[in-house]
Order: structure tokens, then C-alpha cells, then sequence
């Protein structure tokens, strides 16, 4: 495929240079923040009016945006508003460049999606300053999303005010699709419940419980989503994981040296079961749930069930976050 038939987003040389889209219907403001942008070392793209700035950002997926807030037509609060709904560009900071500093349009333009605004007559440097500012936080949350990508997590980022789903990782999104049927950017039902009520103890650094859902398959597989971090105003990441009695039985077996039958008798009792439950569960007899439990207690060097499911469970979260007993 040649250059010219590839998107704009990879030919642009971003190993090199961020790239920023100045959006202005005003010629001589394009021409002097492209002039400053240029010599910084960015690469500038430009739009007049909100379609282009919509169809352009979709192309070329900027580092960031510079946004004129009064245009004729579509204005910059829609163009921002409409990029945010847009789970490939949701990421993108805006800035909002506006000659009006009466307080009613500096929240509208930190409501419809900015994460900043200079005033007109445009200063470079300050631009150039701000722009610094926004490009050094977002390249943060990329890395960090690209590592929770690399190493397979099931992650996501939920808008709460509208409740989209603005970015997933692969594993996230065949989960989601497996467990509720749904794909981005629609956030299921449950999971946007649970993560609204959670909100005022997530905002006091108190973790709140997590969710679970059961696989419709097999109830021995689940879902776990744990609210792991606030990410912007009104985003929020959480992180999934599948989990299943088998995985965590396992876990256990490798852990403290256990034969698959103790580590099976293990976990009952951190869920709880006495030693009739487990041998109904696992189709023996309780003296002979006893006698696993016994050699249990020889290899943790422990003499009870509390002190033994202490120390299981201690383990399982070290290798399991999410596990619940």
C-alpha cells in the first residue's frame, strides 16, 4: 500500500514531532500559531470550520488540539463536544483559544470536553507553554495505557456523565462482548450502576467493593472489574479479570506444594464450607475431607481452618487482586 493510500493518521511522523490541529475560521490567527507551532518542531495541521475539524482529527488522530471557540456554523463547544463522543478522538486534549472571558463561556468550554483555554489576542508563548503542559500529562496516560494493553489486561475507561465506554483494551473488549453482549462504545448497564454508586468513596481514596458477574456458561467462571484510578474530570479506568474456581485452585496447589485434592479442600474452607459441604462438593466423605485438611494444616504450619484460610487467602490476593471469599 502506497503512502498516499494509507491513513494520514501513519504517515505522519510522530516518532519526531507531536502533531497538533489548530482549528480558527480566522486566517491571520492560523498563520500566526502555525508560524510558532512550526519552529517549535510540531507538526501542524489546520482546519477553518468545525466539519473539517471533525473530519480531520478523525484522519489524522492529533496529539492535540487547538479549538476556537466562536466559528460560524458548527462552534467549538459542539466540535468538542462531538470529538469526545468519539471514542478514537476522546482522548485528544483541547485546548480552547476565545477572545470571550465572561465566566458563563470558560465553563462551557471545560464542560463540552476542554482540558484548557487561552484567550484572544493569542500570546505563542503561552500557547506553546500550555500545549507542553497537556501533551506531557496525555503521553503519560498513553504509555500507561499501551503497557496495561502489552501485558494483557483487561482494561477500560468509562465517561460517567454519559456513561461511554472511551477506550478498551482487545482482552477487554472480547470480555465484555462474551459476558454482556455489548461493544464500545456502550458501557453495560451494570457496570456503569455500580461504578456511579461507588463514586463519593472512590473520591475519598476509599476502594469500593468490586463487581462480579457470572459467566452465563458456567458459574464457575466470573468477572471481576475493580475501579482502579481517575484518569481525567469525569474518566475513570477500571480493570477485569476472568477468573474461575480452576485458576485460583491452582494458584493454590503451585503455591504451598499441595496436591490438587488438598488445594481443593483449601479453597472450600476460605469459602467458608465445613468439612460435610466440601465432601458433598467434592463426592467424598467428611472424615476424608478431615484427614486432606490435616496435611493441610502439616505443610502451612498452621493447627486451624481460620489460621489456614488466613494465610490462603493472604496469597490468592497477592496472585488474585480481584478474588473474592
Amino acid at each position: 500500500m502506497s503512502s498516499t493510500q494509507r491513513p494520514l493518521s501513519q504517515t505522519l511522523d510522530r516518532a519526531n514531532s507531536d502533531v497538533v490541529l489548530i482549528v480558527d475560521d480566522v486566517p491571520d490567527n492560523l498563520s500566526v500559531l502555525h508560524d510558532a507551532l512550526d519552529e517549535s518542531g510540531y507538526t501542524v495541521l489546520v482546519a477553518t470550520h468545525g466539519e473539517a475539524a471533525l473530519a480531520r482529527a478523525a484522519q489524522a488522530l492529533p496529539d492535540i488540539v487547538l479549538l476556537d471557540a466562536m466559528m460560524p456554523g458548527m462552534d467549538g463547544f459542539e466540535v468538542a463536544k462531538r470529538l469526545k463522543a468519539n471514542a478514537a478522538t476522546a482522548h485528544i486534549p483541547i485546548i480552547f483559544m476565545t477572545g470571550l472571558t465572561e465566566t458563563e463561556y470558560l465553563v462551557a468550554a471545560l464542560e463540552s470536553g476542554g482540558v484548557d483555554y487561552v484567550t484572544k489576542p493569542i500570546k505563542p508563548k503561552e500557547v506553546l507553554a500550555r500545549i507542553g503542559v497537556h501533551l506531557q500529562s496525555a503521553r503519560e496516560k498513553r504509555q500507561a495505557r499501551n503497557a496495561l494493553d502489552a501485558f494483557g489486561y483487561a482494561t477500560i475507561t468509562v465517561r460517567v456523565s454519559d456513561g461511554k465506554l472511551m477506550w478498551q483494551t482487545p482482552l477487554a473488549r472480547d470480555l465484555l462482548l462474551q459476558y454482556y453482549g455489548t461493544s464500545a462504545p456502550q458501557t453495560p448497564e451494570p457496570v456503569l450502576t455500580w461504578l456511579r454508586r461507588n463514586l463519593p468513596d472512590a473520591g475519598r481514596q476509599i476502594e469500593p467493593p468490586r463487581l462480579s458477574c457470572e459467566s452465563a456458561g458456567s458459574g464457575a467462571r466470573r468477572l471481576t472489574f475493580r475501579l482502579h484510578q481517575q484518569t481525567g474530570d469525569d474518566d475513570w479506568l477500571i480493570i477485569m479479570r476472568e477468573e474461575s474456581d480452576e485458576t485460583v485452585i491452582q494458584a493454590m496447589s503451585l503455591s504451598f506444594k499441595l496436591t490438587a485434592r488438598e488445594a481443593e479442600v483449601l479453597y472450600w474452607v476460605v469459602k467458608g464450607k465445613i468439612n460435610r459441604d466440601i465432601g458433598d462438593i467434592l463426592g467424598t466423605s467428611p472424615m476424608t475431607v478431615k484427614k486432606h485438611l490435616e496435611r493441610v494444616f502439616a505443610k502451612l504450619g498452621v493447627e486451624t481452618r481460620t489460621a489456614a484460610a488466613g494465610m490462603a487467602m493472604s496469597r490468592i490476593r497477592q496472585l488474585h487482586p480481584q478474588f473474592e471469599a
